[in-house]
């Protein structure tokens, strides 16, 4: 039982989770409240069985434990006299429709009163469950400084009473890009994770793409389609990204039979009409770098020639020094290593500690088969990566300059 009920955990615990903010109107209080709901499924479930609905039970065993905590604690004196009644009353819904819970959290999360990094941590702390360890490992943050900065998130919101809800029409369209950004962060974290043993976290990812889903069905803009769509796309790679052993496959080098052609088709049909509409923005061009690769069915066969156009547009709209390796590396597959190089190597004092920029160095290096300057890039770059798939590949090629 206590298997069964830790895959229920895993499942459910961050929607019962957003229920309970929406019940308790408090943080700590669900937080609190869900630990205790577990609790007692872990004393009722092994002798009643598993309710038909585990969620609501979950949900109604929490409010009711934080009815009792009102009803026991002194501190709670002060809040209005019909709190606990609301509380009481207020039957949680089975199922929302497009107004999720976690849609509602993310939005009280992604709150322009809140620093940017305040709403990255605490969207993946309370959206996603991650743990603080784990984000302050995929940030490079020191654990204490980021727990520091989830605390003060949540005063933030209790303090300055941040309603718990997505905004209204008129609101919503400014608070977009907040939440878009730290959807695709959330995103990226589960699809190339930052550091660990395992080269993705499907988990992560497919969170982030359900959220995106309510968030595209609540307000269809652009760049929201463009985020969905850039994260389908990407996804659609997953099983062909690592071999049996867990060790990366480049993209040159990946089966694209194992690409899921369902969410290829989804997502190029989203970046269409993101580009149709004439007002997308930076992700609906990422999604469209994406949807080139997707659509080549080979490596050989790719239109770089597009993909460096749309770089091109990318940079014009958002420059970063990340998009102009990522057009570097288009241009030496359209040009040549000679050319790509001469684009990279001014890069280097903007991307000093970015391993994916020695990677991408000494990858042109040993195409040109200068060995010397690949290997000390390839040392390089595995002297700065974290990802234990990533290190294994770097080793790989290191090796393979020996032979």
């Amino acid at each position: 039982m206590q298997d069964r009920v830790e895959a229920i955990y895993r499942a459910e615990s961050r929607r019962v989770f957003a229920t309970l903010v929406r019940l308790l109107g408090d943080f700590d209080a669900a937080e609190e409240a869900l630990h205790e709901a577990f609790r007692a499924a872990l004393e009722q479930w092994p002798k009643e069985g598993v309710p038909q609905n585990p969620r609501a039970w979950l949900v109604s065993a929490g409010r009711f434990k934080a009815i009792d905590a009102i009803r026991r604690e002194a501190r709670f004196d002060a809040l209005p006299e019909d709190h606990e009644e609301t509380l009481a009353a207020e039957e949680p819904a089975e199922s929302e429709e497009i107004e999720d819970d976690r849609l509602r959290l993310i939005f009280t999360c992604c709150h322009p009163a809140l620093a940017p990094d305040a709403q990255v941590a605490l969207t993946l702390r309370e959206v996603c469950g991650l743990t603080t360890e784990e984000i302050a490992r995929a940030f490079l943050t020191p654990a204490p400084t980021l727990a520091q900065r989830i605390v003060r998130a949540k005063g933030k919101i209790r303090d300055a009473r941040i309603p718990y809800e997505v905004p209204g029409a008129g609101e919503l369209p400014g608070r977009l890009d907040a939440v878009l950004r730290v959807l695709y962060l959330v995103f990226n974290e589960g699809y190339a994770a930052s550091s660990g043993d395992s080269l993705t976290r499907a988990d992560l990812s497919g969170e982030a793409i359900r959220v995106a889903r309510l968030l595209v069905a609540l307000l269809p803009e652009p760049e929201a389609l463009g985020v969905l769509a850039l994260m389908l796309l990407q996804d659609s790679r997953r099983p062909a990204r690592a071999d049996a052993a867990g060790d990366l496959v480049t993209l040159e080098e990946q089966d694209r039979s194992l690409w899921d052609r369902g969410l290829i088709t989804e997502g190029v049909a989203m970046v269409e009409r993101a580009l149709a509409s004439r007002r997308f923005g930076p992700y609906a061009l990422q999604a469209a770098i994406a949807a080139v690769h997707a659509e080549a069915p080979s490596a050989a066969a790719t239109d770089w020639p597009q993909i460096v156009g749309l770089y091109d547009a990318l940079l014009a709209m958002e420059p970063s020094p990340v998009v102009e390796l990522n057009r570097a590396v288009a241009v030496a597959m359209r040009d040549g290593p000679e050319a790509g190089l001469a684009l990279i190597e001014p890069l280097l004092k903007q991307l000093n500690g970015y391993h994916l920029a020695y990677a991408a160095r000494a990858d042109l290096y040993r195409r040109l088969g200068r060995a010397t300057e690949a290997r000390a890039s390839y040392e390089k770059a595995l002297g700065l990566a974290r990802l234990e798939p990533e290190k294994r590949f770097l080793k790989r090629r290191l090796a393979e300059l020996s032979i």
